[in-house]
């Protein structure tokens, strides 16, 4: 469940609360007859002088909470993993680049984890002997560069367009599920690598799982499509990153990324445990 207070905020309402029961209902009652209601203010606030601010508490619904940020899950929820990866680039001459992969961890009835990896890449082109410049609608004067160069910790996507009617897309999800099971990409080897490109080498399409990370690559000549997945190191954390680099006419990119987070299911009583102990740490 979200919470908007801090451990501060959270202690301080617990004492407001403890010392307006130690008072009694009567006595309460009987105040709150005589004065209008003041918010109650604790000791350790009260010491700081006139200017400290009162603590004041105010319910909210859980449809309100539903849709808040900063849920978490604990590592001992996850269950599995599966993560798909797919990128896709339409010439306007018909000719098409395409690199995906899938990978899945999962956990068995004795918590142990084995993982699977799916690759493939695909490319098809009409134009006999392959695609040139001349009719893949890229535009040799223009360039879209410098994107590859950004690094963030987290997710990073970028799109560089320099062109007219195209069409280009960075997506990527992340969700949670108690569903259990794989993702099985149809007619796809099991295999960490794959690359196809045409008969001249003008397009490309390259995906590959190795050093804990997923690289997928799409070369044409009317620019580039990559999404990375590395790890973290002892200069920087984590990563995603998506870049389109478009210099043409009417393409059609697009870079997705799914990722999901198995979860074991809990027994109300586990729910009730987990809501005390949450209770006891924000107290400390």
């Amino acid at each position: 469940m979200n919470r908007n207070l801090s451990q501060t905020g959270i202690a301080a309402g617990l004492c407001a609360l403890a010392c307006a029961y130690s008072n009694g209902a009567r006595a309460a009652e009987s105040l709150a007859a005589t004065q209008p209601p003041q918010p109650l203010t604790p000791a350790f606030l009260a010491a700081a002088g006139s200017d400290a601010q009162a603590v004041h508490c105010e319910p909210v619904d859980d449809d309100v909470l539903a849709h808040q940020t900063g849920k978490y899950a604990g590592n001992d929820m996850i269950s599995g993993v599966v993560l798909n990866v797919i990128s896709q680039w339409q010439l306007p001459n018909g000719a098409t680049a395409t690199a995906q992969g899938a990978l899945t961890v999962v956990q068995n009835t004795v918590n142990q984890l084995s993982a699977s990896v799916q690759t493939s890449a695909k490319v098809t082109d009409p134009v006999a002997g392959g695609t040139t410049t001349a009719n893949s609608g890229a535009t040799p004067n223009t360039s879209a560069t410098g994107g590859q160069n950004v690094a963030v910790n987290g997710v990073s996507q970028v799109t560089q367009v320099a062109g007219n009617g195209n069409v280009g897309s960075n997506a990527a999800t992340i969700d949670y599920t108690s569903s259990s099971g794989n993702s099985q990409l149809a007619n796809v080897a099991n295999t960490p690598s794959a690359s196809a490109s045409n008969a001249n080498g003008t397009i490309r399409a390259g995906i590959a799982f190795g050093g804990n990370g997923i690289s997928v690559t799409l070369q044409t000549p009317a620019g580039i499509a990559t999404q990375n997945i590395m790890p973290s190191n002892t200069a920087q954390a984590g990563s995603i990153a998506q870049l389109l680099q478009i210099a043409g006419n009417n393409q059609q990119v697009a870079n997705q990324l799914s990722l999901s987070l198995q979860t074991q299911q809990m027994s109300a009583q586990m729910i009730r445990q987990a809501g005390v102990l949450q209770a006891l740490r924000n107290i400390r």
